[in-house]
């Protein structure tokens, strides 16, 4: 990573995903700050990047992922995993609090924003737990969280089960405006290893029922409605839960929701040949969810695109299916496969697409929106969507390369991008 005091992007198309719309725009950055955007700029003194045949884009935000530290350093560190995000595109990245120990304190919040900003690479900011260590019995620390740095709250990994403390967890977010993320899913509804259906009964493995997290989705979106409080619901994977969403937006329910790149680009079908890699939670559903998903993104009813990133080391990946622990990487994929499965798909329009990345999450977690105008700092991503490349291990930042899409082909790349302070930072090959 370099910092360039002055730095002009030439001959790149600008996404702006607030606007909805790309603009032919030279881009001048001075002392960490965007000063000047138009054609054919020619200041002095400026060390140069052709930008010509690329985008330029808002850096990205990721509102759901998992960087195990403290407590599981050898799958992935803050540093590790914020440079793993960089490689992504994700300038911002919102850690679940599922650490050991629980991220359930102020100290704990302050812990991973000052390892963060040591290390000086994608920014975190930090998702607190909704109760005590994510017992689902007493209330965490949620108001000193919040002052700490806190920007939403989840029990993530486990659902709120009891209704009393999921009202509570509401009612005390709502005082701070702030998002209660909700990992829909019904513990006794959920003790399977794979979506449960007529794949998983031929491959003997325990079935995990769409309606555990449908039914989870209704009851919490009815609490949030009755409450006049925030909800965001984590990970959607099937037909049914886009349903319940778009049926509580339609009667003004403060809810948001988020889809991941495996949801939409993979079904159950990849677990034919028991690779704990697409051991995931909630499981890769069917054909028909899959297409839900992304239909619930193209119309909105999914605000926005979150990866999931959950690392795990290849000893605790590499053993039988039921055993091995859920989840796949995903900062490093997922600009990629949203690009591939969303615009190439013309389900939606390039700066469409880079909104669900952006603007969207950061309005969700009342973070500044991303953009590219004059007197911002520079926050930024280089893109080439003509680029094919394929994601080789050896080239993986993450501590952990626990991903079915190593090996495969992909199309748009992160070339790189400018951080604020005026830091740049290029991908290999970029």
């Amino acid at each position: 990573m370099t910092r360039i005091s002055r730095l002009l992007l030439r001959n790149g198309s600008v996404i702006h995903p607030g606007k909805g719309v790309v603009r032919r725009q030279d881009v001048l950055i001075e002392n960490g700050h965007i000063t000047r955007l138009g054609k054919n700029l020619r200041p002095r003194a400026v060390e140069t990047y052709d930008c010509r045949g690329k985008y330029i884009a808002p850096g990205f935000i990721d509102m759901h992922c998992h960087l195990r530290e403290p407590g599981n350093e050898d799958a992935e560190t803050i540093s590790s995993g914020t440079r793993a995000a960089l490689a992504g595109g994700f300038t911002r990245v919102c850690p679940m609090p599922n650490t050991l120990p629980p991220v359930d304190s102020e100290a704990a919040v302050r812990f991973q924003t000052q390892k963060a900003k040591r290390a000086g690479f994608a920014r975190v900011f930090p998702v607190g737990c909704a109760t005590r260590g994510r017992q689902g019995k007493d209330l965490a620390e949620i108001g000193s969280m919040h002052s700490a740095g806190a920007v939403a709250f989840s029990d993530d990994g486990n659902w709120v089960e009891d209704a009393a403390v999921m009202r509570r967890v509401l009612e005390y977010c709502k005082a701070f405006d702030v998002p209660v993320i909700s990992h829909c899913e019904m513990a006794r509804l959920a003790e399977g290893v794979a979506n449960e259906g007529l794949l998983s009964t031929r491959l003997g493995l325990r079935g995990k029922p769409w309606p555990g997290e449908a039914a989870a989705a209704a009851r919490d979106v009815m609490l949030a409605e009755f409450l006049g409080a925030r909800l965001h619901v984590a990970h959607v994977s099937c037909a049914a839960t886009v349903d319940v969403i778009r049926w509580a937006k339609r009667r003004k329910v403060q809810v948001t929701a988020e889809a991941c790149p495996h949801h939409f680009s993979l079904t159950d079908e990849s677990l034919a040949g028991y690779d704990s890699r697409f051991k995931v939670n909630p499981p890769l559903r069917t054909e028909t969810d899959r297409k839900a998903v992304l239909d619930g993104l193209a119309d909105g009813t999914i605000d926005c695109i979150a990866t999931d990133h959950a690392p795990h080391t290849k000893s605790d990946k590499e053993v039988e299916f039921d055993r091995a622990p859920a989840g796949m990487t995903g900062f490093e994929t997922a600009f990629s496969l949203g690009y591939e499965h969303l615009v190439l798909a013309k389900r939606m329009r390039l700066p469409q697409y880079v909104a669900r990345l952006t603007v969207m999450p950061a309005r969700i977690l009342g973070l500044d929106e991303p953009a590219i105008e004059k007197g911002l700092p520079s926050e930024l991503v280089l893109l080439d969507v003509k680029q094919e490349w394929v994601f080789e291990e050896e080239n993986v930042r993450s501590r952990s390369s626990n991903s079915p899409f190593i090996g495969r082909k992909m199309r748009g790349r992160v070339l790189g991008g400018v951080l604020p302070g005026g830091r740049m930072w290029l991908e290999p090959g970029a």
